[in-house]
């Protein structure tokens, strides 16, 4: 039996969106990752900006302050929260395909033909792909990676209360700076295509 699902997590820089949409594009199955957004957005009337900051790129205080506003009953992000557990079950209960990002790997963690994957690099080869891709800009690329890793730390460690990037959290962990872009795309094929269910 084969995998149904790839999730993949990644570090900032890592090149882990790409990774996912290549492997979608080849195995022709659909790949989930703004395209998420875009769905809360039309289920919650909120728009995709908001969505975007109070998910994975959540602003630094906003951890503290859903902690203080929850004592006053459920926030704004916690029913996100709850749509977007939804939205990822509901998509994943379709067919096969990828989805990017969105603690997916969490809620999709008790799907039996799940593959979780985990895309990271070191701060040189991160730094560098940042430039490449998204450009200079007033913040320095470091302190850039550190921030949105904190956060997609953050959230994610809020709302599974698991380490995110921890190996025993995932099926494969991949360093796409040693391995290469290209080399990381067709490993998650190769173990999407013959994976052998446990009996």
């Amino acid at each position: 039996m084969n995998y149904k699902v790839i999730t993949i997590s990644r570090e900032f820089g890592s090149g882990g969106r790409t990774i996912g949409r290549k492997v979608a594009q080849e195995l022709n199955i659909p790949c989930y990752d703004s395209e998420l957004i875009q769905k809360i957005a039309t289920e919650s009337g909120f728009s995709p900006e908001y969505i975007q900051e109070a998910s994975e790129y959540s602003p630094s205080g906003f951890l503290s302050a859903a902690f203080s506003n929850r004592a006053f009953g459920p926030s704004n992000e916690d029913y996100l929260w709850n749509l977007q557990y939804k939205v990822i079950q509901d998509l994943a209960s379709q067919g096969p395909c990828v989805i990017v990002g969105r603690c997916a790997d969490f809620i999709l963690k008790d799907t039996t033909e799940c593959l979780k994957v985990f895309v990271h690099a070191s701060l040189k080869f991160r730094s560098k792909r940042i430039l490449e891709v998204y450009g200079q800009r007033e913040q320095s690329i470091e302190q850039r990676i550190k921030d949105k890793d904190k956060r997609r730390s953050a959230y994610h460690r809020f709302y599974t209360n698991m380490k995110w990037g921890h190996a025993q959290n995932y099926d494969i962990c991949l360093d796409s700076g040693r391995l290469g872009i290209n080399c990381c795309v067709q490993t998650i094929i190769h173990l999407y295509n013959n994976n052998e269910q446990p009996q």
